[in-house]
């Protein structure tokens, strides 16, 4: 199979799969979703949904969150682990949102990477589902994932957004994004798939007879 059929094949059969993929993190506004994205480092999104509703009766704006003593902040936020990076991250970004975004949310990449604990894909998070502009974030998961299904050769993820972004129409970025990661989820996981055990991977290389290869970002 060409990379143009994988392509064509795994873009229809997440469309089937996940005709209208939910945004995981639950939030109310761009802020409350930054927050979420920035506590899901190293934590899966339903713990994140667990912590955030006591996050928000501490404050639920920036105006409010940037007067939130870090301790405060780092004791809600304790499940999702590296509170104390994170807990100071989400009052210093708090306190820069109010002094030089007049409390809102930059809805431009670059201010978004200048705020404290907001990497690339954080922002691209931010901008593809809180404003609608076309991002590919890709993560350990979703770089996998494209190695699997010979999307991508790239040895880290800012590789695989390149080919993802390449392979893709740009208005399905934001939707794609999310239906690889349910998909990933549910179907091809760590340690459930190597490549060989999936749909897509036994449709993408029905011949494969080790497991893949993965490069590591």
């Amino acid at each position: 199979m060409s990379k143009p059929e994988r392509v064509a094949l795994v873009q229809q059969t997440l469309n089937q799969l996940y005709p209208e993929p939910p945004i995981p993190l639950d939030h109310f506004d761009a802020y409350s979703l930054l927050v979420a994205v920035l506590l899901s480092a190293q934590c899966t999104d339903e713990r994140v949904n667990q912590v955030t509703p006591a996050l928000w009766q501490l404050a639920d704006n920036p105006f409010d969150m940037a007067k939130v003593p870090v301790e405060e902040i780092k004791a809600v936020i304790r499940p999702c682990g590296l509170s104390p990076q994170k807990s100071k991250a989400i009052s210093v970004l708090s306190q820069r949102l109010v002094t030089e975004f007049n409390g809102m949310v930059p809805a431009d990449m670059a201010a978004l990477e200048s705020l404290p604990g907001v990497g690339h894909k954080t922002a691209s998070v931010v901008m593809a589902q809180a404003f609608g502009v076309p991002a590919f974030p890709v993560d350990t998961h979703i770089h996998r994932l494209a190695q699997r299904w010979g999307l991508t050769s790239g040895k880290n993820v800012v590789q695989t957004e390149k080919d993802l972004k390449r392979l893709f129409p740009e208005q399905d970025w934001n939707k794609l994004h999310l239906q690889i990661i349910f998909y990933g989820r549910e179907h091809c996981t760590a340690r459930g798939c190597d490549g060989r055990a999936c749909g897509l991977c036994r449709a993408c290389y029905p011949a494969r007879k080790h497991p893949k290869k993965i490069h590591k970002p």
